[in-house]
């Protein structure tokens, strides 16, 4: 079952396409990575799916509908820089906020609500810091915040803008291991990353992106040298050294 389906999509900023003619597919219970150079559009392309940018064309639909019809089911974490980290609220204030889809109309916190929040900290191993002002926290901390809040709205499918962008490594495990446990409790997970000797540990499903899409897949259909190549351009890649011994089964393309 495909969770997710995309057709002829088409974003413009001031007449200039950031995506052009975008089609694919996003089959449910899988980590699917959304790969690009800077100014791919692959910020562009979540928004567009979130409806918070507006295509010129295409269709999108979640589960066989209109996201207005099963928004609750979709999770989103942008980017860490997105957010005033100066405002004084408490990690534990942060993560309720994503309660608030399934509070009643005076958005008074329940005790279920009050529950999620604490073990969606904990998932994340931040309950320790709950009470915290969330400008007090680290990047990683920053980020793991973001991580639970989403889980707290208990969604099928997650879209994820760069998670493990400015964290430490021991975050970055724990988030890996923590989208693994989503995918095998049946959710889907879709991020945006920019890491390419990550890439085949993290994900089963890539879509490689620039403007237009290049491929898409299972990544060991299509984390190819010569996708790569087509995707970011040989020099980028000839500098990264760790991408291109993890692909050597097309030497024949060096």
């Amino acid at each position: 079952m495909n969770i997710l389906e995309v057709e002829q999509l088409t974003v413009n900023y001031e007449k200039t396409s950031v995506l052009w003619d975008i089609n694919f597919v996003v089959p449910e219970k899988t980590i699917v990575g959304i790969l690009g150079p800077n100014g791919a559009g692959k910020s562009t392309l979540l928004k567009a799916l979130l409806g918070l940018v507006k295509p010129i064309s295409g269709h999108i639909s979640f589960f066989g509908k209109p996201l207005s019809e099963v928004r609750q089911k979709v999770g989103y974490v942008p980017q860490r820089s997105s957010v005033d980290w100066d405002f004084p609220i408490t990690a534990f204030d942060l993560v309720l906020m994503g309660r608030y889809g399934k509070m009643g109309l005076l958005k008074w916190a329940s005790k279920e609500d009050k529950e999620a929040t604490r073990q969606a900290l904990s998932q994340v191993e931040m309950l320790q810091f709950a009470d915290r002002q969330i400008g007090q926290l680290s990047g990683g901390q920053q980020q793991r915040l973001f991580i639970a809040r989403a889980l707290v709205q208990d969604a099928d499918v997650y879209l994820l803008d760069e998670p493990f962008a400015g964290i430490d490594m021991a975050t970055e495990k724990t988030l890996v291991d923590l989208f693994d446990t989503l995918r095998k409790k049946g959710k889907t997970i879709v991020i945006v990353h920019h890491n390419l000797a990550s890439t085949e540990t993290y994900f089963d499903w890539l879509i490689l992106l620039n403007t237009c899409l290049i491929a898409t897949g299972p990544v060991g259909d299509v984390f190819t040298q010569q996708n790569i190549w087509r995707t970011y351009g040989r020099s980028s890649i000839l500098l990264d050294e760790a991408a291109i011994k993890a692909k050597n089964k097309t030497s024949g393309l060096l």
